[in-house]
């Protein structure tokens, strides 16, 4: 059964935060849906079987963080599947979004969705976040079940440098708990905590968004 009516029933319901046009976008979620599918059979990529869950589980709880997302150049640490990148890449085909996932058979996987979908908008570098030289403009770093708060900027606090002085560190987390977010540390300071509500998935999200802050650092 073709999942288009579902899929579009979902991007109405997320109240025109996507850019891309509607009838286009719902097919190439379909079809990123259909790769995820069928390699998911051979490299398990997630442990989410059925394509109807992955589009509620995956794809708009990807697409529901783009009120969140500061500026066009966006960084997906340990993207795996292309979690949320390649869902922000469909519907936002302005922005630029690098995916940054260490596994081989994943980066493979990340290569054959971006030919068949032709994302001209997607850069896929196949190494550790910590190897990868902040000498590219970031504007937000995402992260979706990579690590926990401390680690996560630990490994990329590289963009923290006055030629970065706006980026922003987006947490996506089913529950963040304080115990966590107290592992943010001077000049790394949480800006806000965003309660989100996915269409068609009961489980609230939260997004923690974490800011480099210059004058604490100066003073510091």
């Amino acid at each position: 059964m073709s999942l288009l009516p579902q899929i579009t029933q979902s991007l109405r319901a997320l109240d025109k935060v996507v850019t891309a046009p509607e009838e286009q976008l719902a097919k190439n979620i379909a079809h990123y849906l259909v790769l995820i599918e069928k390699w998911n059979k051979v490299h398990n990529l997630t442990a989410i079987r059925n394509a109807q869950e992955m589009l509620t589980q995956h794809v708009m709880d990807s697409l529901v963080v783009l009120p969140h997302i500061h500026g066009t150049h966006i960084i997906d640490v340990g993207t795996g599947a292309g979690l949320p990148g390649i869902p922000i890449a469909l519907a936002k085909p302005d922005w630029h979004v690098t995916l940054v996932e260490s596994n081989q058979k994943k980066t493979a996987f990340l290569q054959q969705v971006k030919i068949e979908l032709a994302l001209k908008n997607v850069e896929i570098m196949a190494k550790r976040i910590e190897d990868i030289h902040a000498d590219k403009k970031a504007d937000t770093i995402i992260s979706r079940a990579f690590s926990e708060l401390g680690e996560f900027i630990a490994l990329t606090r590289q963009w923290a440098t006055i030629r970065n002085p706006d980026c922003r560190w987006v947490a996506m987390k089913a529950h963040c708990s304080e115990q966590e977010r107290e592992q943010i540390h001077v000049p790394f300071v949480i800006e806000d905590i965003v309660t989100l509500n996915v269409p068609g998935l009961k489980a609230a999200r939260q997004l923690i968004i974490i800011k480099y802050d210059r004058d604490l650092a100066a003073s510091g």
